[in-house]
């Protein structure tokens, strides 16, 4: 039995965002639940995203029409939930005569035999083809609609080459994806559910229509867990989970797809992204980022081993860089990159073996079976935009178990620090700023766009930056520090620094190792 002596009616195993999705949607219907993350929270794909909440303008080439409708209109439901940790952006998108369609798509397969004369290529009329149906298949209310753009009078032209004569401009999103990952978790908590971070499970054994689950805690100690419903969402471990661990009695079909990006200083002083489609059919994101940095990517590549940490190769930082070298007027070299990260895409695999990585599906699938008369779901796929309609899913599979699962209730929910109107950002900060007004306007934007109201709790009584404890540069202070420590189960400076927050680009090995040495002494203390 667990400590308590008592049955939980869900355990999930990953802690990336559709395992703390579905823990919190659970929760909020009064079932009880436990959670189990191996690692630190959001510390594979969901800290490893191009950080977008979008509709998958690319998806309409391979005919995923139903993906891009749920996350299109998925889009605003969420800027609605979480507006301090996301916000609408605008993109631009060249136009150019070497942009071409990905071989192994539906839509050139197609095009290949309907009208063979386009050899490939992406005319400027079927681009806005599929802006105007970007633009409707979900509805809008707070996003505008796709524009057409003269570069060589917009701003957005001033740092592309002479080529570029024209662009769509149309809307998606930005989200900081570990902090996602991390206010869902502590919502859930707050519902009821046990979040348990570097806790790893070691067995699962169906026993009487229940999984009695053996997992090992943060100090080695071990203990059994005992759960009406298991929920298999490992995210690139799903596959291992549930072949090697519940022993699934269907194989697991996923393909594993490595994403890598590289970071620079900022390449351009406005604040939309590019999209950018290359002659080799990909398509590539400039994003702003971090205030002082450009975001570039991403790769597609297989990756076999969900066990092997994935890194952006020397080759995919020379491609990224090459490729935006194409587009804009000064070139980005390997030299220009400040940082580059890479992170596996769980992806359901169809079983076509002629599909490349890029035409394996970004849809979701669930799958419920029973296993020794137990009941586990097995999470494939998905993606950040939909995964709240990944947790609703995922509960109508527990519900046909369950004698009791409530009802749908997240669309109208906001998360921690989220609880104020999508258009009230600015005042918000402004009002952030009259509340203490030592913060400079970057701090105050940090802050807040990390926690929302919630920074007024972190900041306290503090009339001054020494009110609020150690200093670690760049903005970073010991109350802030203990707040992550405390309800963010942060435990680590990689937690701190590059999941909690990105100031992991600004500090330096000095600061890095005095938060170190600050974090361990509170700890032990």
């Amino acid at each position: 039995m667990s400590e308590d002596g008592k049955i939980s009616d869900v355990f999930v195993i990953g802690g990336g965002i559709n395992g703390c999705g579905i823990a919190r949607d659970a929760a909020g219907r009064g079932l009880s639940v436990v959670l189990a993350e191996m690692g630190d929270l959001a510390s594979a794909t969901s800290s490893s995203s191009t950080k977008l909440f979008h509709g998958g303008l690319r998806y309409l080439e391979f005919f995923e029409f139903r993906l891009v409708r749920e996350a299109l209109a998925e889009r605003e439901v969420l800027l609605r939930a979480m507006p301090h940790i996301s916000w609408p952006m605008r993109f631009v998108l060249p136009l150019s005569p070497d942009m071409r369609f990905p071989t192994t798509t539906p839509a050139a397969k197609l095009l290949s035999r309907t009208m063979p004369w386009l050899k490939g290529r992406r005319p400027a009329w079927m681009i806005r083809a599929g802006l105007a149906a970007y633009d409707r298949m979900g509805g809008r209310d707070i996003l505008p609609g796709t524009t057409r753009l003269n570069l060589a009078e917009d701003p957005a032209g001033a740092v592309l080459k002479p080529g570029y004569k024209t662009a769509f401009e149309y809307s998606d999103c930005w989200v900081q994806d570990s902090r996602l990952v991390i206010l869902n978790a502590r919502d859930a908590e707050a519902r009821g559910a046990t979040i348990l971070t570097r806790t790893k499970v070691i067995s699962a054994e169906p026993r009487a229509g229940l999984w009695r689950l053996r997992i090992r805690n943060p100090d080695g100690s071990e203990e059994t867990r005992v759960a009406r419903v298991l929920v298999n969402a490992a995210g690139p471990w799903v596959g291992d989970v549930a072949t090697g661990m519940v022993r699934s009695n269907s194989p697991a079909q996923i393909r594993l797809v490595r994403g890598s990006h590289i970071v620079t200083r900022r390449l351009f002083v406005h604040d939309r992204a590019y999209f950018l489609q290359g002659p080799d059919g990909r398509i590539v994101f400039a994003i702003p980022y971090e205030q002082d940095f450009t975001l570039i990517g991403t790769t597609d590549a297989d990756h076999t081993n969900p066990d092997q940490p994935p890194e952006c190769t020397e080759e995919e930082e020379a491609y990224l860089c090459r490729f935006v070298s194409d587009y804009f007027e000064t070139p980005i070299t390997p030299a220009d990159v400040v940082w580059r990260y890479s992170g596996v895409r769980p992806l359901y695999d169809d079983g076509d073996e002629t599909r490349s990585a890029t035409a394996a599906t970004r849809d979701y699938t669930l799958k419920l079976e029973r296993t020794g008369g137990a009941a586990v779901v097995h999470v494939f796929g998905g993606k950040i935009t939909t995964y709240r309609r990944l947790a609703e899913s995922a509960l109508e599979k527990v519900a046909s178990v369950l004698d009791h699962t409530g009802s749908d209730w997240t669309a109208g929910a906001s998360l921690p620090g989220g609880d104020f109107p999508v258009d009230a950002v600015d005042d918000q900060i402004a009002e952030l700023q009259r509340a203490f007004p030592f913060l400079d306007d970057a701090w105050a934007n940090r802050l807040f766009r990390a926690y929302g109201t919630e920074a007024h709790s972190i900041l306290g009584e503090a009339h001054s930056p020494g009110d609020l404890g150690q200093d670690f540069g760049a903005t970073l202070t010991g109350r802030e520090v203990a707040w992550m420590m405390d309800r963010e189960y942060a435990r680590t400076v990689e937690d701190v620094l590059w999941r909690r927050s990105k100031l992991g680009l600004r500090l330096g090995p000095d600061k890095v190792a005095l938060l170190r040495s600050w974090m361990k002494a509170r700890r032990s203390g």
